[in-house]
């Protein structure tokens, strides 16, 4: 059951050439067949751009290029990979739905929020509201690059759905299900080897739940 205990204070993002790093030493550069040279040179072009070295963004890779079933391993949090849950073998085919992604693999995604404040809104609920706000809700891969920039934003009882990423189904209608990134107790078909592990899972398009924020961001660019 959530406990009562409030969220921590999220610090900025690393800067942006930190950020490139972090994932050259992760390898996602070689998953996503991108240069290191590629990889740094985008990040220090953007951070000059906006005229500061730290500014506040997420430096993300195309989902096309590094999908979440190949990024989800690569979370970490307290000795124990991330990984994908058994019943959502096709995480990757959740793709951008009300979104537009810059054409490049390389992108900024700007003005991050958890989206605690929507927690227990149904994403049905909270999409036209992001949008009425001038919000993005963030795609699942972004959501995923967020956690590994920053994996203290991964709490208990306050982790995300990333309700930009939807699956279409043949006959041209959404899949009833949703993303989401959240830690697991190690119950069920997880596996106690699982337990503390970070998640990623999915929850009804329809359904509360008091312990998910609904994740977005202000923009995304070059």
């Amino acid at each position: 059951m959530p406990d009562t205990s409030s969220p921590a204070t999220l610090l900025p993002l690393p800067p942006l050439v930190t950020q490139a790093d972090h994932l050259i030493r992760l390898g996602v550069h070689e998953l996503a067949g991108i240069t290191e040279d590629e990889l740094r040179t985008f990040a220090a072009e953007a951070a000059e751009a906006t005229g500061s070295s730290d500014v506040d963004a997420l430096l993300a890779v195309h989902p096309d290029r590094a999908p979440a079933s190949v990024l989800a391993p690569l979370l970490h949090r307290d000795g124990k990979s991330g990984f994908v849950v058994t019943d959502m073998t096709d995480v990757d085919q959740f793709t951008p739905s009300t979104v537009e992604l810059p054409d490049s693999p390389l992108y900024l995604v700007t003005g991050l929020d958890r989206g605690d404040h929507m927690a227990n809104w149904t994403p049905e609920e909270a999409l036209p509201a992001l949008t009425d706000q001038d919000r993005t809700p963030l795609l699942l891969t972004e959501g995923i690059h967020w956690v590994l920039q920053q994996p203290e934003i991964l709490e208990r009882n306050y982790c995300f759905m990333t309700i930009g990423s939807r699956l279409r189904k043949a006959n041209g209608t959404l899949d009833a299900r949703t993303p989401a990134i959240w830690i697991s107790n190690g119950s069920g078909r997880d596996g106690r080897e699982h337990r503390d592990a970070p998640k990623v899972g999915w929850c009804w398009w329809g359904n509360r739940h008091t312990w998910l924020g609904i994740a977005s961001a202000t923009g995304r660019g070059h």
